[in-house]
């Protein structure tokens, strides 16, 4: 027996804190059923403790992002800046590979390493936040406090 229905689950208004996560849940999930389990659970939190606690800790977010300390604004561009030097660290290393193909792969292999080590939960954790953070910027583009 489906515990869903074929009719979607409309969107609710954009001056809730249910609008931006709504439209955050269509945009990251692709399928239809589970997109309208993760907005049934989302309207479920409505009303009760948990919604209200996250979105005090969104608002949290969203005050820090715009704070006067230079590197809690700067932490999204150095994100992308680190993500930059890996993606380009590729064009070095093809020149490595070129002459030198066992040291390539010796540096590729000790990259793989590092990163394989590094424990599960801290990789979650810098994801949720940096969802989270994300979350709170769009949140707060569209309350209109967020230029």
């Amino acid at each position: 027996m489906p515990l869903l229905t074929a009719t979607p689950i409309a969107t609710p208004p954009a001056e809730t804190l249910l609008g931006p996560l709504c439209l955050l849940i269509d945009e990251l999930v692709p399928e239809a059923a589970a997109r309208d389990a993760a907005k049934l659970k989302l309207m479920a939190l409505d009303g009760s403790d948990g919604l209200a606690a996250l979105q005090q800790r969104l608002v949290t977010m969203a005050i820090a992002a715009t704070g006067q300390d230079s590197l809690t604004r700067r932490a999204r561009p150095f994100f992308l800046y680190v993500m930059y030097v890996l993606l380009l660290w590729g064009l070095p290393m093809g020149l490595v590979a070129a002459f030198h193909p066992a040291m390539a792969a010796a540096i590729a292999r000790g990259i793989t390493d590092y990163l394989a080590a590094l424990p599960q939960p801290l990789y979650a954790l810098f994801g949720t936040g940096y969802l989270g953070y994300t979350a709170a910027r769009q949140w707060g583009k569209i309350a209109g406090s967020d230029k």
